[in-house]
Protein backbone atom coordinates (compact mmCIF):
# COMPACT_ATOMS: atom_id res chain seq x y z
CA UNK A 1 0.00 0.00 0.00
CA UNK A 2 1.13 3.52 -0.74
CA UNK A 3 0.17 6.71 1.07
CA UNK A 4 -0.40 10.31 0.12
CA UNK A 5 -0.79 13.58 2.03
CA UNK A 6 -4.33 14.19 3.24
CA UNK A 7 -4.74 17.83 2.28
CA UNK A 8 -3.88 20.40 4.92
CA UNK A 9 -4.49 17.95 7.77
CA UNK A 10 -0.83 16.93 7.77
CA UNK A 11 -1.84 13.26 7.91
CA UNK A 12 -1.09 10.51 5.41
CA UNK A 13 -3.92 8.47 3.94
CA UNK A 14 -3.75 5.17 2.08
CA UNK A 15 -4.29 5.19 -1.68
CA UNK A 16 -7.48 3.22 -1.08
CA UNK A 17 -10.42 3.98 1.19
CA UNK A 18 -12.72 1.11 2.17
CA UNK A 19 -16.40 2.07 1.99
CA UNK A 20 -18.79 0.34 4.40
CA UNK A 21 -22.57 0.54 4.49
CA UNK A 22 -25.82 -1.39 4.79
CA UNK A 23 -24.68 -4.00 2.26
CA UNK A 24 -21.61 -4.85 4.33
CA UNK A 25 -23.60 -4.75 7.57
CA UNK A 26 -26.22 -7.12 6.16
CA UNK A 27 -23.62 -9.90 6.23
CA UNK A 28 -23.32 -9.47 9.99
CA UNK A 29 -21.07 -7.51 12.38
CA UNK A 30 -18.49 -10.31 12.51
CA UNK A 31 -18.04 -10.19 8.72
CA UNK A 32 -17.60 -6.42 8.79
CA UNK A 33 -14.92 -6.71 11.44
CA UNK A 34 -13.08 -9.42 9.51
CA UNK A 35 -13.17 -7.25 6.39
CA UNK A 36 -11.70 -4.31 8.31
CA UNK A 37 -8.99 -6.54 9.79
CA UNK A 38 -8.09 -7.68 6.26
CA UNK A 39 -7.98 -4.05 5.13
CA UNK A 40 -5.66 -3.14 7.99
CA UNK A 41 -3.37 -6.03 7.06
CA UNK A 42 -3.32 -4.70 3.48
CA UNK A 43 -2.24 -1.29 4.79
CA UNK A 44 -5.55 0.53 4.32
CA UNK A 45 -5.96 3.20 6.98
CA UNK A 46 -8.97 5.08 5.53
CA UNK A 47 -12.59 4.01 6.10
CA UNK A 48 -15.82 5.57 4.89
CA UNK A 49 -19.10 4.99 6.67
CA UNK A 50 -21.81 5.31 4.02
CA UNK A 51 -24.42 6.07 6.66
CA UNK A 52 -24.56 7.37 10.23
CA UNK A 53 -26.30 4.17 11.35
CA UNK A 54 -25.20 3.68 15.01
CA UNK A 55 -24.87 -0.09 14.52
CA UNK A 56 -22.37 0.39 11.70
CA UNK A 57 -20.48 3.03 13.69
CA UNK A 58 -20.27 0.71 16.70
CA UNK A 59 -18.92 -2.20 14.64
CA UNK A 60 -16.32 -0.04 12.92
CA UNK A 61 -15.28 1.49 16.24
CA UNK A 62 -14.82 -1.94 17.78
CA UNK A 63 -12.75 -3.17 14.83
CA UNK A 64 -10.46 -0.13 15.00
CA UNK A 65 -10.23 0.00 18.79
CA UNK A 66 -6.86 -1.80 18.84
CA UNK A 67 -5.26 0.72 16.46
CA UNK A 68 -3.82 4.02 17.61
CA UNK A 69 -6.58 6.43 16.69
CA UNK A 70 -4.45 8.98 14.89
CA UNK A 71 -3.20 6.31 12.49
CA UNK A 72 -6.60 5.78 10.86
CA UNK A 73 -8.90 8.13 8.98
CA UNK A 74 -12.66 7.66 9.40
CA UNK A 75 -15.13 9.61 7.28
CA UNK A 76 -18.85 9.74 7.89
CA UNK A 77 -21.43 10.39 5.16
CA UNK A 78 -23.86 13.16 6.07
CA UNK A 79 -27.31 13.80 4.66
CA UNK A 80 -28.31 10.17 4.20
CA UNK A 81 -29.81 9.84 7.67
CA UNK A 82 -28.75 7.30 10.27
CA UNK A 83 -31.12 4.43 9.58
CA UNK A 84 -33.65 5.58 12.18
CA UNK A 85 -36.02 6.80 9.44
CA UNK A 86 -34.89 4.68 6.53
CA UNK A 87 -32.82 6.58 3.97
CA UNK A 88 -34.50 9.94 4.45
CA UNK A 89 -32.16 12.77 3.54
CA UNK A 90 -31.41 15.17 6.37
CA UNK A 91 -29.08 18.15 6.09
CA UNK A 92 -30.58 20.04 9.03
CA UNK A 93 -28.25 21.29 11.76
CA UNK A 94 -30.05 19.19 14.37
CA UNK A 95 -30.08 16.07 12.22
CA UNK A 96 -26.38 16.15 11.32
CA UNK A 97 -25.23 17.14 14.80
CA UNK A 98 -27.30 14.37 16.34
CA UNK A 99 -26.00 11.80 13.85
CA UNK A 100 -22.38 12.69 14.58
CA UNK A 101 -22.90 12.68 18.35
CA UNK A 102 -24.57 9.26 18.24
CA UNK A 103 -21.86 7.83 16.01
CA UNK A 104 -19.14 9.09 18.34
CA UNK A 105 -20.94 7.83 21.43
CA UNK A 106 -21.40 4.24 20.23
CA UNK A 107 -18.12 3.92 18.33
CA UNK A 108 -15.72 5.28 20.91
CA UNK A 109 -13.67 6.77 18.06
CA UNK A 110 -13.19 10.07 19.86
CA UNK A 111 -13.58 12.13 16.70
CA UNK A 112 -14.64 11.89 13.07
CA UNK A 113 -11.82 12.76 10.69
CA UNK A 114 -14.13 13.83 7.88
CA UNK A 115 -17.81 14.74 7.82
CA UNK A 116 -18.70 14.29 4.16
CA UNK A 117 -21.91 15.84 2.84
CA UNK A 118 -23.37 13.49 0.24
CA UNK A 119 -24.56 15.26 -2.91
CA UNK A 120 -26.36 18.22 -1.33
CA UNK A 121 -28.56 20.06 -3.81
CA UNK A 122 -28.28 23.80 -4.19
CA UNK A 123 -31.12 24.43 -1.74
CA UNK A 124 -30.52 21.52 0.67
CA UNK A 125 -27.78 22.99 2.85
CA UNK A 126 -28.92 26.01 4.89
CA UNK A 127 -26.36 28.32 6.45
CA UNK A 128 -27.41 27.14 9.92
CA UNK A 129 -26.34 23.60 9.04
CA UNK A 130 -22.96 24.73 7.77
CA UNK A 131 -22.48 26.79 10.93
CA UNK A 132 -23.30 23.74 13.04
CA UNK A 133 -20.69 21.67 11.21
CA UNK A 134 -18.10 24.40 11.65
CA UNK A 135 -18.89 24.44 15.38
CA UNK A 136 -18.31 20.67 15.53
CA UNK A 137 -15.00 21.20 13.76
CA UNK A 138 -13.96 23.92 16.19
CA UNK A 139 -14.61 21.59 19.16
CA UNK A 140 -12.60 18.75 17.62
CA UNK A 141 -15.48 16.29 17.27
CA UNK A 142 -15.02 16.64 13.54
CA UNK A 143 -11.61 17.36 12.06
CA UNK A 144 -12.48 18.18 8.43
CA UNK A 145 -15.56 19.06 6.38
CA UNK A 146 -16.12 17.74 2.87
CA UNK A 147 -18.65 17.69 0.07
CA UNK A 148 -19.27 14.82 -2.34
CA UNK A 149 -21.08 14.72 -5.63
CA UNK A 150 -21.22 15.57 -9.30
CA UNK A 151 -22.92 18.27 -11.30
CA UNK A 152 -22.52 22.01 -11.57
CA UNK A 153 -23.65 22.66 -8.00
CA UNK A 154 -20.36 21.16 -6.81
CA UNK A 155 -18.51 24.07 -8.39
CA UNK A 156 -20.48 26.44 -6.17
CA UNK A 157 -19.69 24.43 -3.04
CA UNK A 158 -16.00 24.27 -3.91
CA UNK A 159 -15.88 28.02 -4.51
CA UNK A 160 -17.23 28.83 -1.03
CA UNK A 161 -13.95 27.86 0.63
CA UNK A 162 -15.98 26.29 3.46
CA UNK A 163 -14.84 22.74 2.81
CA UNK A 164 -11.56 20.92 3.28
CA UNK A 165 -12.27 17.92 1.04
CA UNK A 166 -13.91 17.24 -2.31
CA UNK A 167 -15.12 13.73 -3.13
CA UNK A 168 -15.88 13.30 -6.81
CA UNK A 169 -16.49 10.60 -9.41
CA UNK A 170 -13.33 10.15 -11.47
CA UNK A 171 -12.61 7.60 -14.18
CA UNK A 172 -10.95 7.18 -17.57
CA UNK A 173 -13.77 8.99 -19.36
CA UNK A 174 -14.35 11.86 -16.93
CA UNK A 175 -15.04 15.06 -18.82
CA UNK A 176 -13.30 18.40 -18.59
CA UNK A 177 -15.78 19.73 -16.01
CA UNK A 178 -14.73 17.11 -13.46
CA UNK A 179 -11.04 17.61 -14.22
CA UNK A 180 -11.38 21.37 -13.93
CA UNK A 181 -13.26 20.99 -10.61
CA UNK A 182 -10.43 18.85 -9.25
CA UNK A 183 -7.87 21.43 -10.33
CA UNK A 184 -9.85 24.25 -8.72
CA UNK A 185 -10.18 22.28 -5.48
CA UNK A 186 -6.46 21.61 -5.36
CA UNK A 187 -5.73 25.30 -5.92
CA UNK A 188 -7.78 25.92 -2.78
CA UNK A 189 -5.70 23.33 -0.92
CA UNK A 190 -8.58 20.86 -0.68
CA UNK A 191 -7.91 17.14 -0.47
CA UNK A 192 -9.51 15.01 -3.19
CA UNK A 193 -11.22 11.65 -2.75
CA UNK A 194 -12.29 9.82 -5.92
CA UNK A 195 -15.12 7.31 -6.26
CA UNK A 196 -16.98 5.56 -9.10
CA UNK A 197 -13.65 4.83 -10.79
CA UNK A 198 -15.22 1.93 -12.73
CA UNK A 199 -18.65 3.12 -13.94
CA UNK A 200 -21.26 0.79 -15.35
CA UNK A 201 -20.71 2.28 -18.82
CA UNK A 202 -17.30 0.55 -18.94
CA UNK A 203 -17.94 -2.73 -17.14
CA UNK A 204 -18.29 -4.90 -20.26
CA UNK A 205 -16.45 -4.95 -23.58
CA UNK A 206 -19.69 -4.17 -25.43
CA UNK A 207 -20.48 -1.12 -23.30
CA UNK A 208 -16.89 0.10 -23.44
CA UNK A 209 -16.96 -0.09 -27.25
CA UNK A 210 -20.29 1.70 -27.58
CA UNK A 211 -18.88 5.22 -27.77
CA UNK A 212 -20.58 8.14 -29.48
CA UNK A 213 -18.16 7.72 -32.34
CA UNK A 214 -19.63 4.36 -33.32
CA UNK A 215 -23.17 5.69 -33.28
CA UNK A 216 -22.42 8.82 -35.30
CA UNK A 217 -24.77 9.28 -38.24
CA UNK A 218 -25.45 11.80 -40.99
CA UNK A 219 -28.25 14.34 -41.24
CA UNK A 220 -31.65 13.02 -40.07
CA UNK A 221 -30.03 9.69 -39.13
CA UNK A 222 -29.03 8.74 -42.70
CA UNK A 223 -25.64 8.18 -44.23
CA UNK A 224 -23.85 6.87 -41.14
CA UNK A 225 -21.85 3.67 -41.36
CA UNK A 226 -20.99 1.45 -38.48
CA UNK A 227 -17.34 0.44 -38.47
CA UNK A 228 -16.56 -3.21 -38.96
CA UNK A 229 -13.51 -5.45 -38.86
CA UNK A 230 -10.40 -5.21 -36.66
CA UNK A 231 -10.73 -1.43 -36.41
CA UNK A 232 -14.36 -1.54 -35.28
CA UNK A 233 -13.45 -0.59 -31.73
CA UNK A 234 -10.71 1.89 -32.58
CA UNK A 235 -11.10 5.10 -30.63
CA UNK A 236 -13.21 3.43 -27.94
CA UNK A 237 -12.50 1.98 -24.50
CA UNK A 238 -12.87 -1.64 -25.66
CA UNK A 239 -9.15 -2.15 -25.09
CA UNK A 240 -9.85 -2.07 -21.35
CA UNK A 241 -11.10 -5.64 -21.74
CA UNK A 242 -8.34 -6.73 -24.11
CA UNK A 243 -5.14 -5.86 -22.23
CA UNK A 244 -3.06 -8.94 -21.29
CA UNK A 245 -2.69 -9.60 -17.55
CA UNK A 246 -5.04 -6.73 -16.67
CA UNK A 247 -8.80 -6.67 -16.23
CA UNK A 248 -10.85 -3.57 -16.96
CA UNK A 249 -11.51 -2.65 -13.33
CA UNK A 250 -7.82 -2.90 -12.46
CA UNK A 251 -6.90 -0.60 -15.34
CA UNK A 252 -9.52 1.94 -14.29
CA UNK A 253 -8.35 1.84 -10.67
CA UNK A 254 -4.72 2.11 -11.74
CA UNK A 255 -5.59 5.10 -13.92
CA UNK A 256 -7.35 6.91 -11.05
CA UNK A 257 -4.28 6.33 -8.90
CA UNK A 258 -2.06 8.06 -11.48
CA UNK A 259 -3.81 11.39 -10.82
CA UNK A 260 -1.47 13.12 -8.32
CA UNK A 261 -4.21 15.41 -7.01
CA UNK A 262 -6.20 12.47 -5.64
CA UNK A 263 -5.43 11.52 -2.06
CA UNK A 264 -7.43 8.29 -2.02
CA UNK A 265 -9.79 6.22 -4.18
CA UNK A 266 -12.93 4.80 -2.57
CA UNK A 267 -13.45 1.06 -3.11
CA UNK A 268 -16.10 -1.52 -2.21
CA UNK A 269 -15.21 -5.08 -1.30
CA UNK A 270 -17.43 -7.98 -0.27
CA UNK A 271 -14.66 -10.21 0.99
CA UNK A 272 -10.96 -10.41 1.78
CA UNK A 273 -10.07 -11.88 -1.62
CA UNK A 274 -11.46 -8.94 -3.56
CA UNK A 275 -9.94 -6.52 -1.07
CA UNK A 276 -6.52 -8.09 -1.54
CA UNK A 277 -6.83 -8.01 -5.32
CA UNK A 278 -7.70 -4.31 -5.33
CA UNK A 279 -4.94 -3.51 -2.84
CA UNK A 280 -2.34 -5.13 -5.08
CA UNK A 281 -3.17 -2.68 -7.87
CA UNK A 282 -1.61 0.14 -5.85
CA UNK A 283 1.79 -1.54 -6.27
CA UNK A 284 1.51 -2.17 -10.01
CA UNK A 285 2.62 0.14 -12.79
CA UNK A 286 0.33 0.47 -15.77
CA UNK A 287 1.60 -1.14 -19.00
CA UNK A 288 3.60 1.17 -21.30
CA UNK A 289 1.40 3.02 -23.74
CA UNK A 290 -1.84 2.32 -21.89
CA UNK A 291 -2.17 5.87 -20.59
CA UNK A 292 -1.84 7.15 -24.16
CA UNK A 293 -4.56 4.73 -25.32
CA UNK A 294 -6.86 6.01 -22.62
CA UNK A 295 -6.31 9.63 -23.63
CA UNK A 296 -6.84 8.88 -27.31
CA UNK A 297 -10.08 7.02 -26.56
CA UNK A 298 -11.28 9.80 -24.27
CA UNK A 299 -10.58 12.56 -26.81
CA UNK A 300 -12.09 10.50 -29.62
CA UNK A 301 -15.27 9.82 -27.64
CA UNK A 302 -15.72 13.51 -26.80
CA UNK A 303 -15.11 14.59 -30.41
CA UNK A 304 -17.62 12.11 -31.85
Amino acid sequence: MRYRPFGRSGAAVSNLTLSLGFEALSRGPAEVKELIYSALEAGINAYRLETADPVLAEVVGQALSHIERKLVCVSLAMGRGDGRRGHERDFTAEGMTGAIDRALHVSGLGWIDLALLEEPAEDELPQASLNALKALRSTGRVRLLGVAGDGEVMDAYVSTGAFDVLATPYHVNSDWRVRNRIRTAREQDMAIFAYDYFPDSLNTAKKAAASDQEQKRGWFGFGGKKKEGPLATAGTFAFLHQTPHWDAESICLGYALTEPSISSVVIHADDAARLTALSEITERDMPPGLAAQIEMARVSAKAA
